[in-house]
């Protein structure tokens, strides 16, 4: 059975198991306004990480094209933010997950997440849909 991957996708597996030593060990207060953006598609989502992430617009295209028909009940948006949340992409630092993990741990997180409002409305609105619970 052919599992894959190769150095780059091993690296990521990797990241994702051992980003938990970055958790902070002091007290974060939640994080709040995302939930009064509006939902929008997210070719538009995604505009205002542009300055932080470059080639996001281009993962969104790609993530949106395999969600076409999702088969969870969820949006082509919804399903397809999941997928981009989930994508990699080089260099390691630059995709999404750890950028948005990295600034979900910073202590002055809630003006860093600003830019991050409309996808965030998007991708937990995914996450939370009755359609997506296990």
């Amino acid at each position: 059975m052919a599992t894959g991957g190769g150095e780059e996708t091993t690296a990521q597996r990797i990241l994702r198991i051992t980003d938990i030593a970055q958790e902070p060990l002091e007290f974060i207060a939640p994080i709040g306004g995302f939930e009064e953006m509006p939902l929008v598609p997210l070719e538009i989502a995604v505009e205002p990480l542009v300055p932080i992430l470059p080639t996001v617009q281009s993962h969104a295209y790609v993530a949106k094209q395999r969600c076409k028909n999702p088969a969870d009940e969820l949006t082509q948006d919804e399903s397809a933010s999941i997928m981009l949340y989930s994508m990699g992409w080089k260099p390691l630092d630059k995709y999404l997950y750890f950028v948005l993990n990295s600034t979900l741990r910073s202590s002055d997180r809630q003006e860093k997440l600003e830019p991050w409002y409309l996808f965030l409305r998007l991708f937990l609105n995914a996450l939370f849909s009755p359609s997506a619970a296990c």
